[in-house]
């Protein structure tokens, strides 16, 4: 049986708990990571309907910067792993993301999670320049341009979407030879991805979500690559808060699960956790 890691996820909102006061807390109940998902900014348009049904729930056009919120949360813990759940990388400057993680995981001490994704608010996107038919490549061009600035003295690439000639970077991450990257997802095409230039494998628990499926995707997809799959983790997104639930992901060797913290008041939030913590025994 392997250590499965239970983790959380929550929108760190200008309204709701203290980002430091929710990874103290979250430390200290024993959880091993917190993650935070990126919205730089939600147009008012609308154009793009929620993927989860329904109005676009107030979290999201409220959400501090990951990077910002990750640092004050390091700073006020010692062990947590701290990540992205996910970073929008179609909509980041890829020299000055891989800064930005370099710097947090140097500074926290090897404890950055880089989780990724693609996006689905297709006007969001289209104000940072990326277009929704080409996210996916354009994603992959500048996690490589990434990997290459984090493992390389003289890092160069190019790319049709990503370019540069050879530059110094520092500092290189704390975690050798970078910060694990897990992508999000659910498509093969995203199993693909993850098996060529990706660390681990992040899908939604969402019905009809199976464990035991995803890794026998995840194994196939690795062995069609003449990848190593032991190199290779699952992460369940969003897992359901439930001990049997979990000990089925346990019995399995999933990696990680991650629980959501839901956007309520402090005080809920923290009897959340109690209720959550419960699960670690």
């Amino acid at each position: 049986m392997t250590t499965l890691r239970v983790g959380l996820s929550y929108f760190p909102t200008d309204y709701g708990i203290d980002i430091r006061e929710l990874a103290r807390e979250a430390e200290a109940r024993g959880f091993e990571s917190l993650m935070l998902p990126e919205h730089t900014h939600i147009p008012t348009s609308r154009r793009t309907p929620y993927p989860g049904g329904g109005e676009l729930p107030k979290a999201y056009s409220h959400t501090h910067d990951p990077f910002v919120a990750l640092s004050f949360a390091a700073a006020a813990t010692r062990k947590i792993m701290l990540g992205t759940g996910v970073c929008l990388v179609p909509q980041r400057d890829p020299i000055v993301t891989a800064k930005s993680i370099a710097s947090l995981d140097q500074l926290s001490g090897g404890r950055f999670l880089f989780g990724i994704g693609g996006g689905w608010n297709v006007d969001e996107m289209e104000n940072h320049g990326a277009h929704y038919e080409t996210r996916f490549k354009l994603m992959r061009e500048r996690i490589l341009a990434m990997k290459a600035l984090w493992t390389q003295e003289e890092a160069s690439f190019h790319g049709e979407m990503v370019n540069f000639d050879p530059v110094w970077l520092y500092p290189k991450p704390a975690q050798r030879p970078h910060p694990p990257i897990l992508l999000g997802g659910g498509s093969d095409y995203t199993v693909k991805r993850v098996v060529e230039f990706c660390d681990g494998w992040m899908p939604l628990a969402r019905p009809p979500f199976s464990a035991k499926d995803a890794l026998a995707r995840l194994r196939k997809a690795a062995a069609a690559a003449g990848r190593d799959f032991s190199t290779l983790s699952l992460n369940v997104f969003l897992a359901p808060p439930d001990q049997r639930v979990l000990a089925e992901y346990r019995e399995l060797g999933v990696h990680r699960a991650v629980l959501a913290i839901p956007d309520q008041t402090r005080d809920e939030i923290l009897a959340v956790l109690d209720q959550y913590a419960r699960l670690l025994a």
